[in-house]
């Protein structure tokens, strides 16, 4: 069951705690938390790259979303229910986005979007490596 558990929900959890509550801190709740710098390191060109709280989120976003493709290749009857809940997540953050405003931001957007991606990359993965186990050549009318 550990196979079939959601993992972009951790970032929009993480997002959801320090957006509606200040992450712990009930005064920082509301504020602007997400560019709030991490770390700036000097560059060759003189200038300064600065990576935000919101960068940073994105960042383990994505390496999430890289997973949850790997999982996608898997086949049987764990892959369906892995997909209802990855659409459950979507249906979730997009709710979120349209009726809350704390969740109207650029950062908790891509989130969305990229939960959005997980989606139609885990049906798209799925049936095409299904379809390669089924063993559908050519000729037939698939």
């Amino acid at each position: 069951m550990l196979l079939n558990f959601p993992l972009l929900i951790v970032p929009v959890i993480v997002y959801n705690i320090f957006a509606f509550t200040g992450g712990g801190a009930p005064e920082l709740a509301g504020t602007d938390i997400w560019s709030a710098p991490v770390i700036s390191v000097a560059m060759v060109s003189g200038v300064s790259w600065t990576m935000t709280v919101g960068d940073l989120l994105l960042l383990a976003a994505l390496v999430l979303l890289f997973l949850e493709i790997l999982k996608a290749t898997r086949t049987g009857p764990g892959a369906i229910v892995d997909h209802l809940l990855s659409t459950a997540v979507f249906i979730a953050c997009l709710v979120q986005f349209l009726l809350f405003a704390e969740a109207a931001t650029s950062t908790f957007f891509l989130l969305m979007a990229m939960t959005l991606v997980d989606v139609i990359a885990g049906f798209s993965v799925t049936i095409r490596s299904a379809r390669r186990d089924f063993g559908v050549g050519p000729g037939v009318g698939v």
